[in-house]
């Protein structure tokens, strides 16, 4: 079902330029069709901030529940933002002092940038616990995308995530564990998610804390879990909202930060992303600029076109599948009134009744 453009966020008008269903509020108010409530709270930095949007968009307007899904953006103090970014937000984001008034069904919360050796040291870590421990108490199910997912489990748990020998970065094959849950429900058993990652949760810690681990890779890692109570906290330590590019682009800034002189090493590929004809012109490519930097040139310009209709997307319907699985546990459980999580008679500690 669509997404209503109850504001002229950029974002809708983008989206329907790509195909995407966007209703009118008009159009909407003619359609007998309950709605679900939906917060975005996007703590990605200025350069993915409206990328981020799109993404997250895209999953929730793909669902096929019977409602009409109202996205509600906003942000946390903490996060350095530039003027251009902050006009965006001041323009379409709510505050969160809006949100707690009206109240949510459901909240997406987005990964960031950090800057410190541990998460509580960040200046975003008591707003974003704020955010968590309002939700814990108001919102029917909190969806988590990777640096949230580590934030949580230790604000929840008190298990810090540990830092990889190595980035994380890359396509990944993936394997359902527990074919039994909802969330799982219909989905491929095997699938591959995109993950970019310094640091992990690993699946021994958390499941001693009671949290159901549903998507794992022997490679990767944890993907896709669940709070004890099955249903409340879902945790992504990947990244399947990603677009086909965002691992290009993100590449692409890696490039230009060493040229910069702001990484010592070349970037290395994302695993599994590039094929082989790609790999040999970005590995050209990486003499150019090696020749530049050395000779103090311009930097030449990046193959981007030329890789574009390369990028194979191995992990979008299998995404569109969880949202769909997750919104509708979401809209059979939650309350009319959007102030309150449940409906009457369903227990919080097991919502989905596992």
């Amino acid at each position: 079902m669509p997404i209503v453009a109850h504001t002229d966020l950029p974002t809708f008008q983008r989206l329907k330029e790509e195909g995407e269903d966007i209703l009118s509020p008009e159009r909407a108010q003619q359609q007998d069709i309950r709605e679900l409530h939906i917060g975005l709270l996007n703590m990605m930095p200025d350069a993915a901030l409206e990328a981020t949007e799109r993404q997250f968009f895209r999953l929730v307007g793909a669902c096929n529940q019977i409602s009409q899904f109202h996205v509600h953006p906003f942000t946390i103090s903490g996060l350095p933002r530039s003027a251009a970014a902050q006009a965006h937000i001041d323009r379409y984001y709510e505050s969160f002092e809006q949100i707690k008034a009206d109240g949510l069904d459901a909240l997406i919360i987005s990964g960031a940038n950090v800057t410190h050796d541990q998460l509580s040291e960040e200046d975003f870590w008591l707003p974003l616990t704020e955010v968590f421990d309002w939700a814990k108490q108001n919102v029917t199910s909190v969806l988590c995308s990777c640096l949230a997912t580590h934030a949580l489990i230790e604000w929840c748990y008190g298990i810090r995530r540990t830092r990889l020998p190595a980035k994380r970065w890359g396509v990944f094959s993936h394997t359902v564990t527990n074919r039994t849950h909802p969330l799982v429900a219909e989905i491929n058993t095997r699938f591959d998610v995109p993950h970019s990652r310094f640091n992990e949760i690993f699946q021994a810690d958390i499941e001693r804390h009671g949290v159901r681990v549903l998507v794992r890779s022997e490679v990767a890692g944890t993907h896709l879990a669940v709070s004890p109570d099955g249903f409340r906290i879902v945790f992504f330590q990947g990244h399947p909202e990603y677009d086909d590019i965002s691992l290009l682009k993100e590449y692409k800034r890696e490039v230009l930060r060493y040229y910069h002189a702001e990484r010592e090493d070349y970037p290395p590929f994302p695993e599994h992303y590039f094929n082989v004809q790609v790999q040999d012109n970005l590995n050209d490519y990486a003499q150019q600029v090696n020749k530049a930097k050395q000779q103090h040139l311009a930097l030449p310009e990046f193959p981007e076109s030329a890789i574009l209709n390369t990028l194979d997307n191995t992990w979008r319907d299998t995404a569109r599948a969880v949202f769909n699985n997750w919104l509708g546990k979401v809209y059979q459980i939650t309350n009319q009134d959007r102030r309150l999580p449940f409906m009457d008679g369903i227990d919080p500690n097991n919502p989905l009744g596992l």
